[in-house]
């Protein structure tokens, strides 16, 4: 990208976070009503099974905002997304996988349309957003799924199926770490906060929650940046703009400490049950390195590992092909009726 191009991006960044801003603002505003209409028996079309319902559900006084498609009996694929985004991600990929499957993606409290309670009522662990997920499933009904985690999904999604093994029915990992390879120089100064957990080390990271350093996320490593649509990170950004969010994702950084010493037990859990798994992965990722693919397969040799020429954000630049490998992939190995 030119430096021009560059700069009129950044410039019009507030305008655009701005005009997301208040959408998110009237979205949340009018999900309630949405989630109330939902609960009423619906006959479900051909062509309405790939249309995307957006809805809210309370999960211990917490209002959970997802999105839906695909038949009620379908087996289920739950979507998990990672930072900065939220299941916004996910809003061309669901509906491509919608017709066999049904597709859930959830935001985390703080995150996209759900609720972001004050950290003095909500702590903001990883824990935690396994706990209001596995909620979710719950009260959704949902004995088994398909699993897709995608960075800050990965330690949401493990903490699942390690604690629930049998109701996992296979496993799609995108640039979503359980290694120590997977981690190199970017999360330097994240662990020299870990080690500290100071006010300059938590200052220090502030400049992630920035509109420069979003659209990073999701343009380096592309080769072709067009393919990037400017709505993903303008729609994250807003988030990041909203009061109080960059501390709730400061602690967040913070809290991503835990999920390294579980390491180890994820991985066992991949040797021991072999779930089904598809790794996609952007080779050119700096956050999570594609050095962090390929240890999967040691511990799971059924595990299929494919890297495409691209970022952090795959489904941006390689959405089409890879809602193929994963609709094949989900075809092999999930049974209908579960």
């Amino acid at each position: 990208m030119s430096k021009t191009l560059l700069s009129a991006t950044l410039l019009s960044a507030p305008l655009l976070s701005m005009t997301t801003a208040a959408l998110l603002a009237a979205g949340a505003a009018q999900a309630a009503p949405t989630a109330t209409a939902a609960a009423a028996p619906t006959v479900q079309t051909a062509a309405a099974v790939e249309q995307v319902r957006h809805r809210t559900v309370d999960i211990d006084g917490v209002e959970v905002f997802y999105r839906e498609a695909g038949p009620a009996d379908a087996p289920a694929l739950l979507l998990l997304h990672g930072f900065p985004t939220s299941s916004h991600m996910f809003r061309d990929l669901i509906p491509r996988l919608a017709k066999r499957y049904r597709v859930i993606a959830p935001d985390y409290p703080g995150f996209g349309y759900s609720a972001a309670p004050p950290r003095e009522q909500f702590a903001y662990t990883f824990d935690n957003y396994a706990k209001v997920v596995d909620g979710l499933t719950q009260r959704l009904g949902l004995k088994r799924y398909a699993l897709y985690v995608m960075d800050y999904g990965a330690p949401v999604g493990f903490r699942l199926a390690t604690a629930h093994p049998q109701r996992v029915s296979a496993i799609v990992v995108q640039n979503g770490n359980a290694y120590s390879e997977g981690i190199a120089g970017f999360w330097d100064p994240i662990k020299a906060y870990w080690r500290s957990g100071a006010p300059a080390e938590r200052e220090a990271l502030r400049w992630l929650t920035s509109a420069k350093a979003t659209q990073w996320q999701y343009t380096n490593g592309v080769p072709d940046v067009s393919l990037v649509s400017r709505d993903a990170w303008s729609h994250d950004q807003a988030g990041l703009d909203r009061p109080g969010n960059q501390e709730i994702q400061l602690d967040l950084f913070y809290d991503y400490r835990t999920n390294l010493p579980l390491y180890p037990q994820w991985q066992r859990y991949f040797r021991e049950r072999k779930p089904p798994m598809l790794v996609l992965w952007g080779r050119n990722d700096e956050i999570f390195v594609a050095a962090g693919a390929a240890p999967y397969r040691r511990d799971n040799p059924n595990a299929t590992v494919k890297l495409y020429d691209t970022g952090h954000f795959a489904l941006e630049t390689h959405g089409v092909e890879m809602a193929r490998e994963i609709g094949g992939f989900l075809d092999r190995h999930v049974k209908r009726g579960q």
